[in-house]
């Protein structure tokens, strides 16, 4: 049953100097929007993100290729890449740049303090220093967050509530802001739940398959999958071990649970994005990213997926059927 329905060349050349970036973005007509982003180009769920994205922008008047232009960037998650690719968006010097993951946030920020930035992430922007405040974020940035201290707290009560012999969590983790931030907040809540919270790097499938295999090696262990672009695109690899493995699993990402995995718990994703499209706009038309404050989660969405909590011989207890925002069955 599922309960709710999912959708799923560079402006004319301007001698350099003192023109500001606005003067050379508006060459051509056309204003110019970058959007450096995590997702990996075939990732069937970052491709409905981003046309969710597109179809917002063209409502409020900004239609690609008639008077914007939007650039696409992608990191896929490695910091690297990142730094390439947000500096190849400022060489076309755009009126704004919206990024999704930290990765890419933290990128363009380490290059510029003036080209206005809309972001979309899982990462505490005060916390890592990028804005002054989410009231009032103060510089060239601000956006949409999609953590929050109460989540990571939110997630062990969950795995704990469908597998109740939990002891051990095995925390699945890129090197990524995220991860700096959101670890702390879990080795916090994990004993007061009974349970001892250990963190596992993983950089590439080889990792992956060893992480999950250290996983196994104490009983009744389960699975937190902070879904950063590493694990995003290996989403089917990690779902597909824990089911090997019978790991009970939770993920921060609803693409989790709709690859086989067992449940995620966190903010619709595309609905952030339509969203920024509306702060897209606003500065577009004028306004500054110093004056709109950072739009922090109210509503989170639980989503099961039945078939897989059957294969685990999991009961799933039924205020939280009742409380999912979608059942997988």
């Amino acid at each position: 049953m599922k309960r709710r329905l999912f959708l799923g060349g560079p402006p004319a050349a301007v001698a350099a100097g003192s023109v500001p970036h606005r003067v050379l973005a508006q060459a051509g007509g056309k204003r110019v929007v970058g959007i450096l982003t995590g997702y990996a180009d075939a990732d069937p769920e970052g491709t409905a993100h981003l046309a969710a994205l597109q179809e917002a922008l063209d409502r409020r008047g900004w239609t690609d290729g008639r008077n914007v232009r939007i650039e696409y960037r992608r990191t896929v998650g490695n910091a690297d890449r990142a730094a390439l690719q947000a500096a190849e968006l400022l060489e076309l010097k755009p009126d704004v740049i919206l990024t999704t993951g930290g990765t890419a946030l933290v990128s363009v920020l380490r290059l510029t303090r003036s080209v206005p930035v809309v972001f979309v992430t899982d990462t505490d922007p005060v916390a890592l220093g990028l804005v002054s405040s989410l009231a009032r974020p103060g510089g060239n940035a601000t956006g949409f967050i999609s953590f929050s201290a109460d989540i990571a707290s939110k997630w062990l009560q969950l795995l704990k509530e469908i597998s109740p012999g939990l002891t051990r969590v095995a925390v699945l983790k890129s090197s990524n802001p995220q991860a700096t931030v959101t670890l702390p907040v879990i080795e916090g809540a994990a004993p007061g739940l009974g349970l001892r919270s250990v963190a596992i790097d993983i950089g590439n499938s080889a990792d992956i398959e060893r992480s999950v295999s250290e996983a196994t090696g104490e009983p009744n262990t389960g699975l937190l999958v902070l879904a950063g672009a590493t694990a995003l695109g290996h989403r089917e690899l990690i779902v597909g071990l824990a089911a090997r493995h019978r790991l009970p699993a939770m993920y921060s990402n609803v693409a989790f649970p709709r690859a086989g995995g067992l449940m995620s718990y966190g903010v619709d994703r595309r609905e952030r994005m339509v969203q920024a499209a509306g702060y897209v706009d606003r500065i577009l038309r004028g306004e500054k990213p110093a004056n709109l404050p950072v739009q922090t989660p109210t509503v989170f969405e639980l989503v099961l997926n039945v078939r897989t909590a059957r294969m685990l011989d999991l009961a799933l207890p039924p205020h939280l059927l009742a409380l999912a925002s979608e059942l997988i069955e």
